[in-house]
This record gives C-alpha cells, structure tokens and sequence, in this order.
C-alpha cells in the first residue's frame, strides 16, 4: 500500500497588472501578502480571495518582501530605492531607508536584524528597532540574489550570481564557508526544518543538496526543471519542498530526499502560463501558494490518496 498526492485548485486571487514576485505570510493566517511589477503591496484575505487591498503603491518592481512578526509590520524592497516599513492594518508607510540604486532581490530576518540581498552583491545588515544600516558586506560584483537563515548554527546562506554560495556567522559576519554550487546564478536557498540541510536551486534548472553538519558537502543533485528554479520553500511539517520555475511548473518533492511527487502545470492543473516565481505554504498544512508572470496567485491544496 502506498500514497498517491492529489492536488486541487481552490482560488486565484486576481489584481496585479503585472508579473507578481513575492508572497509573505501575516500573524493571522487568514491574511497574506503580494507584491510585484506594477509596484503594488497587496493584502489578500484567503476566506475571500475575490478581493485584494493595496496597502503601499511605489513606482518601482517589487521582488522581495519580508514580514515582521514582533512588529507587525511589512518591510518592503523597492527596485533602485531601498526599503518601505508599512503598517498593513492602517495602509500607511512608517519609515523608507535609501540603500542604494539596484534592485533587492530578497529580505529576511533574524533576531533585530534585517538582512537585504541586492544587485550589486552587498548584504545589508538593518537594526529593526532604529532602522540603521548596521553593516555592509561585499562579497562579489554579481548579484546577491537568496537569503537563507540556519537559527540552529547561527548562520546566514547567501546564493550569488557569481555561481557561489557564501556563510556567514549571525552575530560577526565574518565568513566561514564559499563554494561554486551551480553552473549559473543561485536563485534560491532553503535550510530544512531540522537546520541540517542547505537546498539550493539554479538558473541551470538544478535543485542542490547541501551537508551543513558536513561543512556544506553535497549530498545530492536533481535535474529538477526545464529552466530557472525562481524559489524553493519547504512545506511547514518539514516533509515536502515545493519548487518554482521558469518552466511554469510547481513541482513537490519528498523533504530533502528530493524524490518527486507531483507536478503542478497548466495542461493538467489549470496550472500557470508564465514562469512561477515565488511559493508560500499557508495553513500550518499542505497548502500552497504560487505567484507568477501571468500575474495571478494560484492556491492550491494537496492531499494523500491511499492505494
């Protein structure tokens, strides 16, 4: 007897004029958040996914935002601008730092920091509560593109444009690890639930497995799609990774085993005509969310079928 993953579309959520980039979750799990191209931060309702609310509009694209529980706000990258602190209950900007004139490719969080990978390779260390620049770290002329933040070793992966991936301590930020990972820009990083695991994905269409108890060795190598894996994110129970590509294919896999399970497209889905760019699991289950080129946010949900 084994288990069969079936899949159902439950909602699109429809606003965006343009290719939509990033997704992030709220303190409260009804609520989430969009944003993209046509610079608008939405906030979507999933018990009434008919109607979205723009809570921040810039003249810029959007590629990466970034939840602050302890604050409750959303701190928002601004291409060629810096960040936007906002207060998504009543739709108003907080604060905006001017970093520098590239695009932010990605934000995340740990402790009273924030750190923001952008276009000319630097890590941008933020203290949360003063909202100074802490620090600055260059590491390469090419693009910072993922963040991923292991709270078990007190280290922050960061995949470049250069082909490497580079480790830095949480607390010094000094270096400890460099490798070339990919053939081509690392687009994505996940640590695994259990923090012993560094997955990887590539514009060279490869999902990576990385040994951190093991000084990052690889473990494992996936073909995993037909082009550029856009973003990888691991189901909350720590049993599944979903994957994105430019292939417009969401992919499921079994944890960091990487066995594949389902494949999510247009032909047999009603799946996404364009590249899928960003993931979100909701609902502390096996729910999904994904965002797209084709400007529409697609929710899906999964379940186990016994044969």
């Amino acid at each position: 007897m084994h288990s069969k993953i079936l899949v159902e579309k439950l909602h699109s959520f429809i606003g965006h004029t343009d290719c939509v980039y990033s997704l992030e979750v709220s303190n409260d799990p009804r609520f989430f958040f969009s944003a993209g191209g046509d610079g608008l931060v939405v906030k979507w309702d999933l018990h009434h996914p008919e109607f979205g609310e723009v809570i921040a509009k810039v003249p810029n694209s959007i590629y990466a935002l970034h939840f602050l529980c302890e604050q409750s706000v959303v701190v928002a990258g601004q291409n060629y601008e810096g960040i936007h602190v906002l207060d998504w209950q009543n739709n108003k900007e907080l604060k905006s730092i001017k970093l520098s004139n590239v695009a932010i490719f990605d934000i995340k969080s740990y402790k009273d920091q924030l750190f923001i990978a952008s276009g000319d390779g630097s890590l941008t260390i933020v203290d949360i509560h003063t909202w100074t620049i802490l620090s600055r770290i260059i590491e390469s002329s090419k693009s910072a593109r993922a963040i991923a933040i292991n709270h078990l070793t007190y280290e922050v992966a960061i995949g470049y444009s250069d082909h490497f991936i580079r480790v830095f301590d949480l607390r010094s930020y000094k270096k400890k690890h460099e490798w070339k990972a990919h053939q081509n820009s690392v687009f994505t990083l996940a640590y695994s639930t259990n923090h012993k695991t560094l997955l990887s994905g590539s514009r060279d269409a490869r999902i990576k497995n990385w040994d951190v108890e093991n000084g990052y060795q690889l473990k494992q190598e996936v073909a995993a799609h037909l082009y550029a894996i856009n973003h990888l994110a691991f189901s909350p129970d720590g049993n599944y990774v979903a994957s994105g590509s430019m292939d417009k294919a969401v992919k499921i896999w079994k944890n960091d085993e990487l066995q594949l399970l389902k494949v999510v497209d247009k032909a047999r889905h009603s799946g996404h005509g364009t590249s899928v760019n960003k993931l979100l699991w909701i609902n502390s289950g096996l729910e999904l969310l994904s965002a797209s080129d084709d400007r529409l946010i697609s929710h899906w949900k999964f379940k186990h079928e016994i044969q």
